[in-house]
């Protein structure tokens, strides 16, 4: 197998953890993407920068079915989004500093307020 394939590198990721789906992966690729252009320059963005930044693409992309749809890929918390992250870390598809870990997308935010919440009638955003 020729580990410098990124194809075949995701075929290898997607056999070792089943938890998310192959279009998770490209997903959260395609969201760092969105999240770099929306600098000023590119650079380098935390967990928490990457994490502002997928809520941001899931919305634009998927509207009111983001949650539904993330879910479908095994996505439902922040956690999760790390994980594939750091699924792509370890294999070199994505890079990262020394001070980035898994624990930046620990406790991000809740899917329900994140991915629901803005498609609510106004007075449910002020009930809680």
């Amino acid at each position: 197998m020729n580990q410098t394939d990124p194809s075949e590198i995701l075929k290898d990721i997607l056999n070792r953890d089943l938890r998310y789906a192959e279009e998770a992966y490209a997903f959260i690729r395609a969201g760092l993407d969105f999240t770099v252009r929306r600098l000023d320059k590119p650079r380098h963005v935390d967990g928490r920068e990457l994490l502002d930044g997928i809520r941001e693409f899931a919305l634009k992309e998927f509207g009111p079915m983001s949650k539904t749809v993330l879910a479908g890929w095994g996505i439902t918390c922040t956690e999760d989004v790390g994980e594939i992250v750091f699924n792509m870390v370890e294999t070199g598809l994505l890079g990262k500093t020394d001070e980035d870990s898994r624990e930046d997308f620990a406790n991000g935010y809740d899917f329900e307020d994140a991915f629901r919440r803005p498609f609510l009638p106004a007075e449910h955003h002020s009930m809680s």
